[in-house]
């Protein structure tokens, strides 16, 4: 990971799913970058009170959220405004897999990824919206996955929660660019956590034969996309689905 710039000084930010791996990796990052970092977790208190207790510096908070529910994200996004009045960075991290080939797949495997993956952003992104536009500005990023774009067997229900992701995120930057509130999403290929553990031990070595740098990303090499898009370096991005994938994706478009 590169050194901390502490570009996000004064910044508040909210992270979704922000327990474990990649969302763990990035509010990790965004407090190294000075940000306040409030984030929400579901069924991970232990990890992530763990977060909180190593960040040490008092500027990182977690609460139970159910990111699925409107309510409960609306409930959160007011806690955070009536403590800092202000949100300068949403990052909409919270996913989950129910893989399975596609008529194997239930009505519920269906719901729980799509409510989790697209309507969770849905939910926090219009609930942020309005104090953005009021104080100027901010950030709103979306953590994706280059099976959004390339799809793949047996992740019907993950692929098409991705794919709406990406179209909402080019969407919303567009409606939202005069207003000085900038929308990407970053686009991980296989990344190194426990959620995509299966993969790697069944098809691990077949896959990093496919990976032109030769390796797995770690959490820390998405966060570090995160932390540059939630910058002001990156005050001229907006609509971009910027991709981390060790190259993959190039291959497969051949």
């Amino acid at each position: 990971m590169t050194q901390p710039a502490h570009r996000l000084n004064n910044k508040v930010a909210l992270v979704t799913g922000g327990s474990k791996g990649i969302g763990a990796a990035i509010v990790r990052r965004l407090a190294a970058e000075g940000a306040k970092v409030y984030f929400t977790y579901r069924a991970s208190s232990v990890e992530a009170e763990k977060i909180v207790a190593a960040s040490g510096n008092g500027k990182v908070f977690c609460f139970s959220c159910d990111v699925r529910k409107k309510d409960e994200a609306d409930s959160f996004v007011d806690r955070v405004l009536e403590a800092e009045d202000r949100i300068d960075v949403l990052v909409n991290n919270a996913g989950i897999i129910r893989d399975g080939l596609f008529l194997a797949l239930s009505e519920e495997d269906w719901e729980d990824v799509l409510a989790t993956n697209l309507k969770g952003a849905v939910y926090f992104t219009r609930a942020v919206l309005r104090p953005m536009i009021m104080q100027g500005g901010g950030r709103v990023i979306n953590v994706s996955s280059i099976v959004g774009e390339l799809g793949g067997v047996g992740q019907a229900n993950y692929a098409a929660s991705k794919g709406a992701l990406n179209a909402l995120t080019k969407s919303l930057a567009a409606e939202y660019a005069s207003k000085n509130i900038l929308v990407n999403a970053v686009s991980p290929g296989m990344v190194n956590t426990e959620m995509s553990g299966a993969a790697r031990s069944a098809f691990g070595g077949k896959i990093k034969e496919r990976i032109p740098v030769g390796e797995f990303a770690e959490p820390e090499e998405v966060a570090d996309v995160v932390a540059f898009l939630a910058s002001d370096e990156a005050r001229y991005i907006t609509g971009q689905i910027i991709t981390v994938d060790g190259g993959i994706s190039l291959l497969s478009r051949r």
